[in-house]
């Protein structure tokens, strides 16, 4: 007997062996690399748990109500596993909805949180096993879907909760700013090993309306007890809880089994209802087989991560790195098509920009090469969204717009996909709704949509001081300009393009040409409705003494008092925003006292640490040095701040990676190429790896070679473009698609390569 029960064991380790390997072959080529724990400790709080490209679902431990990914790093509790979460966000958290939490013991409503013995994170898996009742929870997903394996130790009482009224980031206080609150929820088992129901919570980050999660869940053994509550009151006989605005839940049990017994349990999740999440399931798991999930969920990824590939120079910590950048850089926005609750129509629909503040910048562009039909369809969602909700997000979650931080940026992610020739979008109708964002104020809504302090922006040429954000609204409402500039010209709209090329010069009303900081001169500065300069500004807002501070460039904060939303910057000091020209940095580099002048204000901000790594108004700073001809000083500025900034660890992002910003950035600067989003070209620096291949969306490759890279051969020497020597330290994108050969030689000597032909001009 012991000795057939050995035999058995042994076959049903072999087969779980045998079936995980075949799962692992699905990634092993490029999904190996993908750490999902770089950057899931410190300022990262990147998502561990399993999820795939875009996935709408994104399943994972809740180690509380308080991070905004859901996780937090052992020994802190595991309160359960809730199915949708966000990655990389600051603010306040959103979503953690439906939790669900194995444990040991007879039915009830009590938490169960548990402290975890081991952990282990993998692209599409999660395990973890508790310490208190040794039990394992396994988990992997598909884009709608979460499939989890709880495997209870012998002898054990086998029970799961099943939570509808937890979330992340739950207050106490009514209405508090950024913090979820509790709407309604309902639950209800349907059959012995059926449950559904929903969760209604309204807030978060961007204050939004109440979202619906639906669920359903099947589990692959019938229950053998039930017990459902509301509130604090809870019922062996009721199968269903009906909402009326308290939190219900359930608890079921598969009772006790002699041996160790594995229970698999799918849930599927819509935003439409639970019959949309049942048949989500039916659609996308059919089957028990859980290797057979992980296997598809990996496969999915590799057809992603495949589109680049490493040398064989590049070490294990670069190709972590990179292939984790990217990975990163496709959780969101997530794709919710037919799974709108507002409207239906045939358009995509994605939800989950947070924020395209954010993401305009690298995370779109390396989309464009990674998946273009991806960036297509996350395009027209947000034209679609104009046209339903409208306006454009610049930030969007829980099926509503909010918040914006600065500009309306969806503007430069239409340009972007306008200059870089991505077919399928309507481009007259996306000029119309980065039109109403010039022109249609937003009636009092400006946190959530539209620009704040449009009436004075046109009729002023900036923004005053005394309007929220009014420094960064008025740089980054010029950038807007010009993408609409751009938009207009290549549609051949002639008088928009002069009028909004025109407006492009508006950071220009800000710039205080003769206030010196740090032997600099020249700043985007406080500016009042009247025109005056402001050295002193208003102390709160008493009406009997009117105290003042002394505003400089390396303000940071308000007064303590005073919200910091309503800071004349976001996030952010003059010394960064003077710098954050992206469509005319020839004249920045006039305004600032010409090209010598221009490169000691770039050392100096560098040098004297205004540059904040994590402020994604610096993404481009580090490549300003092209502007003057040295392209060799920016890469030894890009260099230095991913060496400084940047490893193969959980603590190896430098800020809240904001859906992928933080990784993308990184994705392209070990390429060696960086983006001006909303135009049509990429500046090359000396890139990190030695050798790569890009498969593009065309069928054709580009292979890039840097021969003699090392530590003391840093500075591009010459450049060979498909047999032709290429002078200028850029490429047209429209170059990149042709595919072929690109040829870097480097050395450790100063060269003139890239110090005559300068980067673009504007449109």
């Amino acid at each position: 007997m012991h000795s057939a029960m050995n035999k058995r064991t042994l076959i049903k380790i072999s087969l779980s062996v045998w079936c995980l390997c075949i799962a692992f072959t699905a990634y092993a080529q490029y999904g190996k690399y993908v750490d999902p724990k770089i950057g899931s400790e410190g300022l990262g709080r990147v998502f561990i748990g399993p999820s795939a490209p875009f996935g709408m679902v994104k399943p994972g431990p809740d180690c509380t109500c308080k991070p905004n990914s859901g996780w937090l790093p052992m020994p802190e509790v595991v309160t359960g596993f809730a199915q949708v979460h966000v990655s990389g966000t600051g603010g306040g958290p959103k979503y953690g909805n439906i939790l669900v939490q194995p444990y040991a013991g007879e039915p009830d409503m009590e938490s169960h949180e548990a402290k975890r013995e081991s952990e282990q994170i993998e692209l599409g898996y999660y395990h973890t096993r508790f310490q208190e009742n040794s039990i394992q929870t396994e988990l992997t997903t598909s884009d709608r879907c979460s499939f989890y394996q709880f495997t209870y130790p012998k002898e054990s009482k086998r029970s799961l909760r099943v939570d509808a009224g937890f979330f992340l980031g739950e207050n106490a206080i009514p209405d508090a700013r950024e913090a979820q609150q509790f709407v309604g929820s309902e639950i209800e088992i349907i059959s012995d090993t059926e449950i559904r129901g929903y969760s209604r919570i309204r807030g978060g980050w961007n204050n939004g309306r109440a979202y619906t999660v639906y669920f359903y869940a099947v589990a692959d053994k019938p229950f053998t007890k039930t017990l459902t509550w509301k509130d604090k009151q809870f019922s062996f006989s009721e199968k269903a809880q009906f909402d009326e605005g308290k939190k219900t839940g359930a608890a079921v049990s598969w009772g006790e089994e002699n041996k160790e017994s594995t229970i698999k349990l799918k849930i599927g999740i819509s935003f439409l209802s639970s019959l949309k999440a049942q048949e989500n399931v039916r659609r996308e798991i059919p089957h028990w087989d859980f290797s057979q999930q992980l296997q598809k969920v990996r496969s999915q990824w590799e057809r992603i991560l495949e589109r680049i590939e490493l040398g064989k120079s590049a070490t294990e910590a670069q190709k972590r790195m990179f292939y984790t950048a990217l990975y990163h850089t496709c959780l969101m926005p997530v794709d919710r098509t037919g799974e709108n609750p507002l409207w239906t129509d045939n358009a995509p629909y994605y939800d989950d920009f947070y924020a395209i503040w954010d993401t305009y910048r690298t995370s779109s562009p390396l989309i464009t090469i990674l998946s273009p039909e991806r960036e297509i369809d996350i395009v027209n969602a947000l034209i679609n969204i104009y046209q339903r909700d409208g306006y454009m997000p610049d930030a969007r979650s829980g099926n509503a717009n909010g918040r914006t931080q600065g500009g309306s940026n969806a503007e430069v992610v239409i340009a972007d996909a306008l200059v870089k020739g991505l077919k399928g979008i309507d481009y007259e109708l996306a000029l119309k709704a980065m039109l109403k964002d010039a022109t249609v104020p937003p009636g009092g809504n400006e946190e959530q949509e539209g620009r704040g302090g449009l009436v004075e922006y046109n009729r002023l040429g900036y923004v005053p001081f005394g309007i929220d954000r009014a420094g960064n609204r008025t740089v980054e409402y010029a950038y807007n300009d010009y993408n609409i500039a751009t938009v207009a010209k290549i549609l051949g709209k002639e008088d928009i393009y002069e009028e909004y090329i025109r407006k492009a010069d508006n950071w220009k009303n800000l710039w205080r040409d003769g206030y010196e900081h740090d032997r600099v001169k020249g700043f985007i500065m406080p500016r009042s409705a009247s025109g005056e300069w402001l050295d002193d500004v208003p102390f709160g807002h008493s009406k009997i003494q009117h105290p003042t501070f002394r505003y400089t460039p390396v303000t940071n904060e308000s007064p303590w008092y005073t919200p910091w939303w309503g800071a004349f910057f976001y996030e952010g000091i003059s010394w960064e925003y003077s710098l954050s020209i992206p469509h005319d940095v020839p004249a920045l580099i006039e305004k600032s006292g010409g090209k010598e002048a221009f490169r000691g204000r770039l050392d100096t901000f560098f040098d004297k640490g205004y540059y904040n790594v994590n402020n994604e108004p610096s993404f481009l700073t580090p490549c300003l040095y092209h502007w003057i001809g040295r392209p060799d000083l920016s890469s030894a500025r890009v260099k230095q701040i991913i060496t400084q900034n940047y490893n193969d660890t959980p603590g190896g992002l430098p800020g809240n990676d904001d859906s992928g910003a933080m990784s993308s950035w990184l994705a392209f600067h070990m390429m060696g190429l960086y983006p001006n989003a909303g135009q049509p070209y990429y500046l090359m620096n000396a890139p990190l790896l030695s050798e790569y291949t890009i498969r593009l969306a065309n069928g054709k490759t580009l292979h890039v070679l840097a021969k003699k890279l090392s530590e003391k051969n840093g500075i591009i020497q010459r450049v060979i473009f498909n047999g032709k020597e290429l002078q200028r330290a850029w490429i047209h994108h429209d170059e990149l698609l042709q595919g072929g050969e690109l040829v870097i030689e480097m050395g450790n000597k100063l060269s003139d390569w890239g110090t005559e032909e300068l980067p673009p001009l504007k449109i």
